[in-house]
């Protein structure tokens, strides 16, 4: 059986197309409808219920362009939405918190775990809670990041200003004596460098751009839903500046990134 269906794959910004990446490494026949809402990012600073109204506004605009699959590739989106965004779709949906939590919480020694996320994922407590729900008896230490989005959607993963605010979030962390440090955020990947001379060699980065590739296949073969078919066309929405959105989407995914194309959405209204 061959699903010929994209995957649907949506984030704030250029941050999932690392998950991007993982998807199409691990599943090359697999088409994407990628969506980043670069016009309303960061999500960072704003609402739980803001966030959530764009989730589900994207998620239903994806499952309209006939997608067998979403994933929230947002941190962000995740945390405030993922129930919301289920219960709106017909479709198998995905996040990105839960793959990252159950790798970070096999592969520490010392049982001190480090997250970085947004102020949104901090704040919300996802990540405490999958923590907690594993019972694997770790402690979580969390310090959000807000600068690191704007970096990353600047295109700068090397400035001293970029070295100077990874010093400043990170200390509380080297403190703290993490061995595992959990990427909160998909944009994160893209400061590893930075990230893991600040934090020293031994101490493991995760992300869960892999992890979530490697659910996304273990849904859609359980399914009978893989696609078959090589050569895949992948397209790539914006909801903001089509051309910078590009520009940093080649950069950082590759010559699979073909271009971009913006589609914008009426105001998200909320109580």
């Amino acid at each position: 059986m061959s699903d010929e269906r994209p995957i649907g794959v949506f984030d704030s910004g250029v941050g999932g197309l690392t998950v991007v990446r993982s998807i199409i490494d691990d599943l090359p026949n697999e088409a994407i409808v990628y969506y980043g809402d670069s016009g309303r990012a960061p999500y960072g600073p704003r609402s739980l219920e803001e966030i959530r109204g764009f989730a589900v506004q994207i998620a239903q605009h994806l499952q309209r362009a006939d997608v067998k699959l979403i994933v929230v590739a947002c941190n962000s989106a995740t945390a405030a939405a993922l129930p919301e965004v289920a219960a709106a779709v017909t479709v198998p949906v995905i996040g990105v918190i839960e793959p990252a939590v159950r790798t970070a919480v096999t592969a520490t020694r010392n049982n001190r775990v480090g997250l970085i996320g947004t102020l949104a994922t901090v704040g919300s407590g996802a990540y405490h809670r999958a923590v907690e729900a594993t019972g694997a008896g770790v402690e979580l230490f969390a310090e959000a990041c807000p600068l690191f989005v704007e970096f990353v959607e600047n295109g700068d993963t090397t400035s001293p200003e970029l070295q100077e605010a990874a010093a400043h979030y990170l200390a509380p962390l080297r403190q703290a004596n993490v061995d595992t440090l959990i990427l909160g955020c998909t944009h994160y990947p893209l400061l590893r460098g930075a990230i893991q001379h600040v934090m020293g060699p031994d101490v493991l980065l995760i992300s869960s751009a892999d992890e979530t590739a490697s659910d996304v296949y273990d849904v859609l073969a359980s399914a009978g839903a893989l696609r078959q078919q090589g050569h895949p066309v992948h397209r790539f929405e914006c909801s903001g500046d089509p051309e910078r959105f590009a520009s940093l989407g080649r950069r950082f995914l590759g010559p699979e990134f073909a271009g971009a194309v913006t589609v914008s959405f009426e105001p998200v209204t909320t109580a």
